[in-house]
């Protein structure tokens, strides 16, 4: 038995962007991985540490599988979850939506993958599966892990079996665009100012604005968090820039959201948030570089640099998303035709 599904097996930057376009354009609607994220509402921020992590972690966007139900909402895509804790009927929710010529979205740990070259737990990886044989599945992933690629059944089914933080139990869904879809343009507006609002109003101080302000505090303490520091600083600096971000911990994908969305609105509040991000993106990736080169010469002077442009970047990102909450106040006609 072997099912294969033609299509179009784009590659992007972030996991779960990847395989919402696959989903996506296979109904006929092809959007940029940028416009995907921000019309997801997918960036966020959070500085993360607990007793039983190794070393803080600094996230850039959403929960994971958030961005997919933020999207199919504002633009009334159908979007069909299945959860068990069979794997039988884990393999069943896959193939018949794939027999029927359908790709399916599946949330996973990606450590199982035969593909995967850096092995590390992360249950909240997305992939799009379009076809399987009797050995083999075949996947689309990131540009990063090779696009279009394949894993076995086996390390398939352990990918989807696994327990742990972010996993999902089998986790499988199907995107489906009616007739009378939601225009992404008009989506715009309510997808920044629902991100500028959760940004803005965080319900604890480790999200958003504030957490970006407490990374500032906190990172300086890093080389005194870790008996190895040249291993645990630069591992912290790549997540940022290289794990499936974009760059820049998401804000190169949001900055490049919001410079397509000034293509099409005319909106002094949007020019200002656009400006202000791509502003940010820079920075964040001088903090990482600085992470980096603290780990690698042990200088604390780095993570006090770093701590700084901290500062600065959570006083710039709350402008920047105090301007795009006030979008939907703006006249009609500030809107292009």
């Amino acid at each position: 038995m072997a099912t294969v599904i033609e299509m179009d097996p784009r590659g992007t930057q972030h996991c779960e962007t990847t395989a919402l376009g696959v989903l996506l354009r296979h109904q006929g609607l092809d959007l940029s991985e940028p416009m995907l994220f921000g019309l997801g509402s997918g960036l966020s921020f959070i500085y993360w540490e607990s007793k039983n992590m190794g070393f803080p972690f600094l996230g850039g966007r959403v929960k994971p599988f958030d961005l997919t139900r933020n999207l199919a909402t504002g633009l009334g895509l159908e979007l069909l979850v299945q959860e068990t804790a069979s794997p039988r009927r884990a393999w069943e929710n896959v193939v018949v939506p794939l027999d029927a010529g359908h790709p399916v979205g599946l949330q996973l740990d990606s450590y199982y993958l035969d593909y995967f070259g850096s092995k590390v737990h992360f249950g909240g990886h997305v992939v799009a599966m379009y076809g399987y044989d009797d050995h083999d599945a075949y996947l689309v992933d990131t540009e990063q892990q090779g696009g279009a690629v394949c894993t076995s059944l086996t390390s398939l089914a352990q990918a989807r079996a696994a327990r742990g933080p972010m996993t999902a139990k089998h986790r499988s869904f199907t995107l489906t665009a009616p007739r009378n879809l939601h225009s992404p343009r008009d989506q715009i507006i309510p997808a920044i100012t629902a991100c500028a609002d959760a940004f803005l109003n965080p319900p604890i101080a480790n999200l958003g604005y504030r957490g970006i302000e407490k990374a500032g505090k906190l990172v300086r303490t890093w080389l005194q968090r870790t008996d190895n520091p040249q291993r645990d600083l630069p591992q912290a600096a790549l997540l940022m820039e290289k794990a499936g971000t974009g760059g820049a911990l998401f804000r190169n994908l949001y900055r490049d959201f919001l410079g397509e969305c000034a293509q099409l609105l005319d909106s002094s509040h949007l020019r200002t948030g656009h400006g202000l991000y791509t502003e940010a993106a820079t920075l964040w990736t001088e903090v990482a570089a600085l992470i980096t080169k603290a780990g690698e010469s042990g200088e604390v002077q780095c993570l006090v640099q770093a701590g700084t442009v901290l500062f600065d970047l959570s006083r710039m990102e709350r402008e920047a998303m105090q301007a795009l909450s006030c979008l939907g106040r703006e006249a009609p006609n500030a809107i292009q035709p």
